[in-house]
């Protein structure tokens, strides 16, 4: 099996030192820097599997570095900013989890795993094919890709996660429930509005016009529609 490898980016020595032994203890292999300038020449020469932010750093703020890991590095914010709008935030600009502080090392360890398996998941059965075409993009499960017109697409894990779990299910309303129970394994969303916020980065991505949208309508009362042929 292989081994997690983790980068922690957190100016707070005690806490890093806590998880990183935690998480070692897990079987998963641990990096922590404490700044934005250390995480870039770490990732310079390292690869890593998922990253755990803060958003309170004392070189950088910690959203700005969080457009730059955005559809390159999964990656969970950590933070003392707690309300709604800080999470709405953070999700938006591409975090695959949202985890406020204080916070048990032992959720933290379910939501790595949560992310990480909405980028390794299984195919729904073996029935299903493991690509799927809509207007200009082709979606490919096997390499966790999405193309539009030949030229790579990136994408949050989660933002695939959601995007896949349309395509198996088009033309066919989905409520929030369900597509939270379908896009986390099962897991809860950190708040209730996180579906709606996902759907709304999703649109930005594929959509020609995400006000007026043609591939993931809104069903007002019910839930979303998928609609592989758009609007042609």
């Amino acid at each position: 099996m292989k081994t997690l490898r983790i980068l922690i980016v957190d100016d707070d020595p005690e806490l890093a030192t806590m998880l990183a032994r935690y998480l070692s203890q897990h079987g998963m292999e641990v990096t922590t820097v404490g700044s934005g300038v250390e995480m870039d020449k770490v990732l310079t020469r390292e690869q890593f599997d998922l990253a755990l932010l803060d958003l309170m750093l004392p070189d950088e703020d910690g959203l700005s570095i969080a457009r730059r890991l955005a559809g390159s590095l999964p990656f969970i914010i950590l933070s003392a900013r707690g309300e709604e709008a800080d999470r709405i935030v953070g999700l938006e600009l591409g975090a695959d989890d949202y985890l406020p502080k204080p916070f048990s090392a032992r959720e933290l360890t379910a939501r790595i795993q949560a992310v990480l398996r909405r980028r390794d998941h299984e195919p729904i059965s073996e029935q299903e094919p493991l690509t799927y075409s809509f207007g200009p993009y082709f979606l490919d499960e096997g390499s966790h890709t999405l193309i539009k017109n030949g030229e790579r697409v990136r994408i949050t894990s989660a933002d695939f996660a959601l995007l896949r779990i349309f395509c198996a299910h088009p033309n066919r309303v989905l409520s929030r429930e369900r597509l939270v129970t379908l896009a986390d394994d099962g897991t809860r969303m950190p708040f209730e509005r996180a579906i709606d916020v996902r759907i709304t980065r999703l649109r930005r991505k594929i959509e020609d016009n995400p006000e007026d949208p043609c591939f993931i309508r809104t069903v007002r009362g019910t839930g979303y529609l998928f609609v592989p042929e758009g609007c042609g």
